[in-house]
């Protein structure tokens, strides 16, 4: 084999691992949001939420433990904060949605984080939205407005807590960008679990029970998926690039909707995958645009080192 068939055989190999494990890490995360709706029968959603992040910490300290206090290591402990605020308020409006709309519905909806991202880098890091991207974005919360159909229907408020998941997502994924410049995607990984844990913790406290041994082990396995989910996405992203994985996001509705039909008896509606399909057509266009936007900048130092 020559050299250059040995370079494509290992880029093409990269490639399907990164679709591979895309496609695990909306499988693992899915299952996760899942299981939360289960115990949130039980438990109130804020302190799953905490439970969650808190085993989810303690799983991360084998990493510390490898590489010392090394990661720890900031200066910008602000942000890292705002990032953690913003993130904590996504997921417990996500994890209040759980239990108010059907799964597939929930997940077409957290489609629109990528819109709301290209919208808001505007005025928080002065990015210009192109006439294509525009109309894209356009296209893209059309598509929301299918799911939700208000006017026709009453707009349910588990819907309003999606929208409110995926903005505040959206305004973490940009304090993620800033921070990405000066730290290691280590750093941010724990400060943003640690942050997490400690602004979940206090809406938990006004909710608290302790849960039973069987509680135990479904908050433990909750907090491993999305653990292992998360890790699998990351990996997923740098393996291949964003343009070629992220349409096999779009398998977290596939899941969604078989483990809605298996688990909840919810049968998908057609506008459930209509509007989907709108927002993530969109969602995929905008982030393609982006990697071409990144590809004619020069490539940034890695950070953190």
């Amino acid at each position: 084999m020559t050299l250059d068939q040995t370079t494509i055989s290992g880029k093409m190999s990269a490639n399907m691992r990164g679709i591979l494990l895309m496609i695990a890490a909306t499988m693992l995360l899915t299952t996760m949001s899942s299981l939360v709706r289960v115990v949130a029968e039980d438990m109130h959603p804020f302190q799953v939420a905490f439970m969650r992040n808190f085993f989810g910490l303690v799983l991360l300290m084998p990493i510390l433990a490898r590489q010392g206090l090394a990661p720890l290591r900031t200066n910008n402990m602000g942000l890292m904060a705002v990032r953690g605020f913003f993130n904590a308020i996504a997921m417990l409006a996500y994890f209040l949605a759980l239990g108010m709309m059907p799964l597939a519905e929930l997940s077409a909806l957290s489609f629109t984080v990528p819109l709301f991202v290209a919208v808001l880098v505007v005025p928080f890091l002065g990015e210009r939205l192109g006439p294509r991207r525009i109309a894209s974005l356009i296209i893209g919360f059309s598509g929301a407005l299918i799911i939700l159909r208000p006017g026709i229907e009453i707009v349910d408020i588990g819907a309003l807590y999606a929208i409110v998941s995926s903005l505040s997502w959206a305004i973490a994924v940009i304090v993620i960008k800033q921070l990405s410049r000066t730290n290691s995607t280590v750093t941010i990984t724990i400060y943003g679990m640690l942050f997490l844990a400690l602004f979940t913790m206090v809406p938990a406290l006004f909710v608290w029970r302790w849960p039973d041994p069987q509680e135990y082990l479904w908050l433990v396995g909750i907090a491993g998926l999305g653990t292992v989910g998360q890790l699998a996405f990351a990996q997923a992203l740098k393996n291949a690039d964003a343009s070629l994985i992220m349409p096999f996001d779009f398998t977290k509705l596939i899941w969604a909707s078989l483990f809605g039909i298996l688990i909840f008896s919810e049968v998908p509606t057609i506008w459930t995958f209509a509007g989907g399909g709108l927002i993530f057509a969109s969602a995929s266009y905008v982030t393609y645009r982006e990697g071409l936007a990144k590809k004619q900048k020069p490539a940034p130092s890695e950070p953190g080192l």
